[in-house]
């Protein structure tokens, strides 16, 4: 599944998951308020409750207080008749409001048909047997009637004129108001009872659904949301140790990387030293990697170093240290590794493993491994030094042919010693462009002229003279010095050129050598376009030459497309050492390459090698057949040209025609090979 696919189902399932999450959110505080609004209706209905039981309980209290004090007034002498008819007045007062209330509270209506349901409060108040309303009311009237008539009495104003023996204020009438508000306060009670069941019925279910909502959110939400945050914690959690692993190992073979050699090399060395031990530093490089990639593509190229890698573990012990510096440089750590004998043979030993032949695909593969060899203490006393020591033993072990190991001497110690003189000498040159350049005419064997002319670099040193090109440019490249060097003999070739150009001197084409290296370098076509143009040398003039590597290289570097920019502004390119690669046929393409130039390894006693003379033959005819130019160089003897000029390769470079030469040798060879003006003879005579 694509990237984007996968954000948006997360994104998804993320949103569903909030989406459910706040839904069981609503709705729990949904069920809460809801179960708080029911208890709060029931402390409420409590509380009218127990206010109406009290309003009934009042009421009986008061219905037998008016009926004891109307049968007191009566029975008392006059003076104290006054005293009771006021207590009178202020019970039967207080009957009527609380009745009046008790009627309020409970909404009762004597036209509604819930009088005749016996359960009702309105059956008590208004239907038989109780018929509460009409003793209440009736108790109420007669006590106004008593009081009004005891109150004329002791005024002797007009009131009520029937006389207290006519109001009926007896016992009948308070056992009939006490047994009607009796039973009043138990249909009062049996209905805040049932009210009560079936809120606290709703209430319990209430409870009952809220806690299923719980239970479902924590299955269906919180559950799910709890394993995702788990996953995602453990996913991160492998992250972190995937990331932990990636920082210190190689994420191709799985051998510990040089960021942990130069993080844990010294505490190996200072356990040796506390244990009084040899620490061996082999360092490892397989000599013919470049050419397995180039034959079988990278794909074979990272089988054979994981292969590589798992045989270096396997020939070692588990407290030894296999790294890999990067490409196909690896770097054994060996603690305890006895004398020189015991690290000699344990050498042949892991070579002989890692030499063995590796099938790819059907295709058995010879690697082949060189090794180089420094020994704690004897070589070096820090890991920095024995690195390069071993690297050292390496380049020696290489220089004998491969598939062989070295170990570190004092000859290489002066070697060091000497490169590193030699680095520095090179920083020097470049800071002052000591550098020179010479060249060396290619011409055609046909007519003799000028096809063009190589720019070389040397070095004249200010102590130790010449310096040869092939000392001091590996030193240079291993360095990263080469881009500087390249841009002092460019700049300087081209100048020189120009100068030539503008003074009417033939040399064909200026070639300079650019190395992979340098065209990495992001503004290198800048400076290029930049120096031509200060210089005033048409492109037309300028060829570069690359050899087939730079072209394998480029879908990584991305090198073809600044050549094919640098192409279209009219600079030519030539594919220098043509035959000694393993460039397919496709990169030979007249749209891409202007001149092919034949290695001098094949042009060198070509007359007697039938070999040779076949291989140019064949590339003469191919570039001959697509279009393209051909030069061939190192011809040095008169039998190799005219071995060249049979085949049919015009071109050539070499010692036979000229040596490399400093800039005012060249320019007089140069100019002695123009060709002559004719002088124009004026005849004096008279006109007829």
């Amino acid at each position: 599944m694509s990237q984007q696919p996968a954000q948006t189902v997360s994104g998804k399932l993320i949103l569903l998951i909030k989406a459910g999450y706040w839904l069981a959110l609503l709705i729990i505080a949904a069920m809460v308020i809801a179960s708080f609004i029911l208890l709060q209706q029931m402390m409420a209905t409590q509380q009218h409750n127990n206010t109406l039981l009290d309003i009934v309980s009042t009421q009986k209290t008061l219905s037998q207080r008016i009926v004891f004090l109307a049968g007191a007034t009566g029975a008392a002498s006059r003076d104290k008749q006054p005293a009771l008819v006021s207590a009178l007045k202020q019970a039967t007062g207080e009957f009527e409001t609380n009745y009046d209330l008790l009627l309020k509270q409970t909404g009762a209506d004597p036209q509604s048909p819930a009088k005749l349901d016996p359960r009702s409060i309105d059956s008590v108040l208004f239907a038989k047997p109780f018929h509460l309303d009409y003793f209440s009311v009736g108790l109420i009237a007669n006590g106004d009637r008593l009081i009004s008539a005891y109150e004329s009495q002791f005024s002797g104003n007009g009131g009520y004129k029937g006389g207290g023996e006519r109001v009926n204020l007896d016992a009948s009438v308070a056992n009939a108001n006490l047994s009607g508000y009796a039973a009043l306060g138990q249909r009062i009670s049996a209905d805040a009872d049932e009210r009560s069941e079936r809120l606290l019925a709703l209430h319990r279910t209430l409870f009952y659904a809220t806690l299923g909502v719980i239970i479902l959110v924590a299955l269906f939400i919180f559950r799910p949301m709890s394993n995702a945050i788990l996953r995602k914690t453990h996913e991160l959690i492998d992250a972190r140790n995937s990331m932990a692993f990636i920082a210190v190992h190689d994420g191709l073979t799985g051998l510990h990387n040089r960021t942990f050699l130069t993080d844990h090399f010294d505490t190996l060395i200072k356990g040796s030293h506390r244990r009084r031990e040899r620490l061996a530093v082999i360092q490892l490089d397989l000599d013919r990697f470049k050419q397995i990639n180039d034959t079988l593509g990278h794909a074979a190229g990272d089988y054979v170093l994981v292969v590589t890698a798992q045989r270096m573990r396997d020939s070692c012990r588990a407290s030894d240290l296999c790294a890999r510096l990067g490409g196909d440089e690896f770097v054994m750590i060996l603690g305890g590794a006895g004398g020189t004998e015991d690290i000699n043979m344990l050498a042949r030993r892991i070579l002989a493993h890692i030499n063995e032949p590796i099938v790819f695909q059907g295709t058995t593969v010879l690697p082949g491994a060189s090794a180089g060899i420094a020994v704690y203490p004897i070589d070096a006393d820090n890991a920095q030094d024995l690195l390069v020591h071993a690297d050292l033993a390496l380049y020696s072990a290489k220089k004998l042919g491969g598939g062989n190991f070295s170990f570190f001497s004092e000859e290489l110690r002066r070697e060091l010693d000497y490169r590193k003189q030699l680095e520095h000498d090179i920083k020097v040159a470049i800071a002052e462009r000591a550098f020179q350049v010479y060249f060396q005419p290619q011409v055609s064997l046909t007519n003799g002229t000028i096809s063009g002319i190589e720019a070389l670099v040397r070095w004249n040193h200010a102590e130790r003279g010449m310096i040869p090109p092939g000392e001091f440019i590996p030193v240079a490249e291993k360095c990263g010095f080469m881009p500087e060097i390249g841009r002092i003999v460019i700049a300087k070739a081209i100048n020189e050129a120009a100068e030539w150009n503008r003074a009417g001197i033939a040399f064909g084409r200026l070639a300079v050598n650019v190395s992979g290296t340098e065209l990495r370098e992001h503004d290198f076509d800048e400076f290029l376009f930049e120096t031509l143009e200060k210089a005033g040398l048409p492109p037309q003039k300028l060829s570069l030459e690359i050899v087939e590597s730079v072209i394998l290289d480029d879908e990584k570097t991305g090198i073809a497309a600044k050549l094919r920019h640098i192409r279209a502004a009219g600079v030519h390119l030539e594919l220098d050492d043509f035959g000694t690669g393993y460039a397919s046929l496709s990169h030979v393409n007249p749209n891409e390459i202007d001149r092919l130039k034949i290695d001098r390894r094949f042009v060198q006693n070509i007359h007697e090698n039938g070999d040779n003379s076949k291989i140019v033959r064949a590339i003469t005819e191919l570039a001959r057949g697509l279009g393209i130019s051909i030069v061939a160089e190192g011809a040095e003897t008169e039998a190799e040209l005219e071995s060249l000029m049979a085949i049919g390769c015009d071109q050539v470079q070499g010692y036979s025609i000229a040596f490399p030469m400093p800039h005012d040798k060249a320019l007089e060879w140069l100019t002695a090979r123009m060709p002559k003006k004719a002088r124009l003879t004026v005849l004096q005579g008279s006109l007829a």
